[in-house]
């Protein structure tokens, strides 16, 4: 008598562990995705509809069964092993099932034993709703899980939801997300590698053959130096030219010109784009120096996360070309950088 007793304890305190291990599966989706696959006519969607609405009835019966089935172990090591030697065991028992019931293989099997025995559960508890409800605990709140709460946080949720979106769709996404936050001056083509045209240059054949090669459509025309742009030179205004002759460059360019802050962001500097109409804008600093230019096409580029480069561009990359210093600019043959 006193060997059953002593194995009907033990088989008791396994129960205590396995009901302690097993976690009630939820819906994988959301409410509105659920919602929207009902709508759908998603008949598979049903099993997790059912799971949500039953995942608080369930947690309860859990605790309310882990906590009798502890009881009744508490009291059989005492009737078992007497007093001293039950009390020992009852309290030991009752400090270590949860620790045991979060070691991986004994959860993972509870959670097998649970599972197969799950939809017959969860079609008696919806049945029964009106009397299972009354053991719910304090229902678990969920709205921290679904709620998303910066930019970085939405990226990241995106950029691990490969079954979902595709590589290119995550990037666009991304892109467009850190859009607002990307300056003027990370996307621009620097000063240093920028071909502009003098007001005075004549645009005759060899001048055209010129400005061709470089791969632009458009040039700042400067009055001396690049912290004078005076207008902008459009390559498809000169191949319209009717006459043969032979023009200047301030003859020929378009006013007025559109300036730009390094520091102003690419939301600011694509707005402006859409409002002035115009596809190149000058970049200057706080001093009103010209640093750069900035093109509709590099704010496209940045917003879509990926070059736009076609037969008439002659590098992909220049801010990569002007860290080459390919001119040669402020670099004499005796020279230190401190």
């Amino acid at each position: 008598m006193l060997t059953f007793l002593a194995i009907l304890t033990m088989f008791l305190y396994g129960l205590v562990v396995v009901l302690a291990s097993v976690v009630p599966l939820r819906s994988r989706y959301s409410v509105y995705e659920r919602t929207r696959r009902v709508k759908a006519g998603d008949t598979e969607v049903a099993r997790d509809v059912q799971r949500e609405e039953t995942a608080d009835d369930v947690a309860g019966i859990l605790k309310v069964l882990g906590a009798l089935v502890l009881v009744v172990f508490i009291l059989l090591a005492l009737t078992t092993f007497g007093w001293l030697f039950g009390s020992f065991i009852a309290v030991a028992g009752v400090l270590l099932y949860g620790p045991l019931a979060r070691v991986p293989p004994i959860h993972e099997t509870s959670q097998h034993l649970y599972e197969r025995i799950e939809r017959p559960t969860l079609t008696f508890i919806t049945q029964h709703h009106g009397i299972f409800k009354f053991f719910r605990s304090v229902p678990r709140d969920v709205r921290d899980e679904a709620y998303i709460a910066s930019r970085e946080e939405l990226v990241h949720t995106i950029e691990h939801l490969p079954t979902i979106l595709s590589r290119e769709e995550q990037q666009l996404i991304r892109h467009g997300l850190k859009f607002s936050t990307i300056t003027v001056e990370s996307v621009m083509t620097p000063r240093s590698v920028m071909d502009v045209v003098q007001q005075e240059d004549l645009l005759g054949p060899l001048m055209l053959d010129e400005l061709h090669k470089t791969g632009h459509s458009r040039f700042p025309v400067v009055d001396g130096d690049v912290d004078h742009v005076v207008g902008v030179l459009y390559i498809h205004n000169l191949l319209q030219l009717q006459d043969k002759k032979t023009h200047k460059a301030s003859s020929l360019m378009t006013t007025p010109v559109y300036y730009i802050k390094e520091n102003q962001t690419l939301d600011h500097a694509l707005a402006a784009f859409l409002r002035t109409h115009h596809h190149l804008f000058v970049v200057v600093n706080e001093y009103r120096e010209t640093v750069g230019i900035l093109t509709l096409e590099d704010a496209i580029e940045a917003l879509l996360g990926r070059k736009i480069v076609d037969e008439f561009d002659t590098h992909d990359d220049l801010r990569a070309v002007a860290a080459r210093n390919p001119r040669g600019n402020n670099h004499p043959p005796k020279h230190t950088d401190v």
